[in-house]
């Protein structure tokens, strides 16, 4: 249970409790009766149930990158003049056609080998592979017909690619030639243009900006804590409209790196103080922390709409108990030296303190874990009136 550091969230709750509460007990005493009358209070049940600790932090959600998160870009190999091109925002899939050169059209196939070649009737390779696999994805061959596993450009690959041709209006000659078609590894929706409309085409350049169409929420993290999270842990995202909606870590940075600067010198990357856990800035001689980027994969994307850019807040469930004997943090009371006790009710009986051992904090329903001898669920405990 990664406790140590999310328990210290509620040191500041604590800390009020320790400089109002008024306790009379004696030091390492499991019962102790109230040697005087207390103010009225309202009381609480102890319950037992699950307690999860989370952690708020402000996050951006937008849509998933390329590796690294740098946007994907597309090399154009055709030479020409650009008759069409796509607007911002605009979505192409496998198949469809992203712009045109010369009014011939350039289509978006899925892979991860860029196109380089011509393809055609026995070339073999990992683009081979891909372009199979694409036809069979569209359904201009069955996998009977055509496997999308052996890299080969066969007989079958050039039927099939004579019916994507046709859809598209191009000459069914059963040859991809290089420039008719731009390989991504996703579905592309488009940030920015490079390219012009009218210019020249020329080889190499590129024309579009892009990011995939995954939903994604990246969190800046101080680094300090890396080891309190990890990939699969549950989040809470709540959208600008207050609406919340689940979500799940599906990366955690391995470098940590300091927030970049602008000065009058143009922008500029600030860097780790030497032997410090803090960033300085050269220009401005602030210092701050250094993050790791977490990103966060929504479970339901269709539940975060379009927003891009637009900030959030994540809550991060970083441990949980699945059987946790809990008590409002409010009915803590600190004792003098040290520890911390609470007010058992007792029907027809004074009341009596019980001398309690606190484990996980839920911050965001304001309860605390607690193991005490005598202390049972079903329990009635005071907290102070509201």
């Amino acid at each position: 249970m990664k406790r140590k550091t999310w328990v210290l969230a509620g040191a500041g709750v604590l800390a009020a409790l320790t400089a109002t509460g008024v306790v009379i007990a004696t030091p390492g005493a499991k019962h102790t009766t109230l040697a005087a009358a207390q103010p009225p209070g309202n009381t609480a049940t102890v319950e037992r149930r699950e307690l999860s600790a989370m952690v708020s932090v402000n996050g951006t959600l937008t849509y998933q990158a390329g590796p690294g998160g740098s946007p994907f870009s597309t090399i154009n190999q055709a030479s020409g003049t650009y008759t069409e091109l796509p607007a911002a925002g605009q979505v192409i899939s496998q198949g469809q056609v992203l712009y045109r050169v010369n009014d011939s059209p350039v289509v978006l196939l899925y892979g991860s080998t860029p196109a380089y070649r011509t393809l055609s009737a026995g070339a073999t390779g990992a683009d081979v592979a891909e372009l199979n696999a694409d036809l069979v994805a569209l359904g201009y061959a069955t996998s009977a017909q055509l496997s999308p596993t052996p890299a080969y450009f066969g007989s079958a690959t050039s039927t099939a690619l004579q019916k994507l041709q046709g859809a598209l209006d191009e000459a069914q000659n059963g040859t991809l030639t290089l420039g008719q078609a731009v390989f991504e590894p996703t579905a592309l929706r488009v940030t920015t243009l490079s390219a012009q409309l009218g210019g020249s085409a020329q080889t190499g350049q590129s024309v579009t900006q892009a990011t995939s169409t995954t939903r994604q929420v990246q969190v800046a993290l101080d680094a300090s804590q890396q080891t309190d999270v990890a990939v699969g842990d549950k989040v809470t995202i709540t959208l600008p409209n207050n609406q919340t909606t689940p979500g799940v870590i599906s990366s955690v940075g391995t470098v940590a790196t300091c927030p970049s600067s602008s000065g009058p010198g143009g922008p500029s990357s600030n860097s780790a103080a030497p032997g410090t856990d803090t960033c300085s800035s050269a220009s401005s001689g602030s210092s701050s922390t250094p993050t790791i980027t977490v990103g966060v994969t929504p479970s339901d994307p269709a539940a975060t709409g379009t927003w891009d850019q637009a900030p959030v807040q994540v809550g991060i469930t970083t441990a949980s108990v699945p059987s946790a004997l809990v008590v409002p943090v409010t009915a803590l009371l600190a004792q003098p030296g040290d520890g911390y006790v609470v007010e058992v009710v007792a029907a027809g009986e004074t009341n009596h303190l019980v001398a309690v051992s606190l484990g996980l904090f839920d911050d965001a329903d304001g309860l605390v874990q607690v193991t005490g001898s005598g202390l049972a669920a079903g329990q009635q405990v005071v907290v102070p009136a509201t």
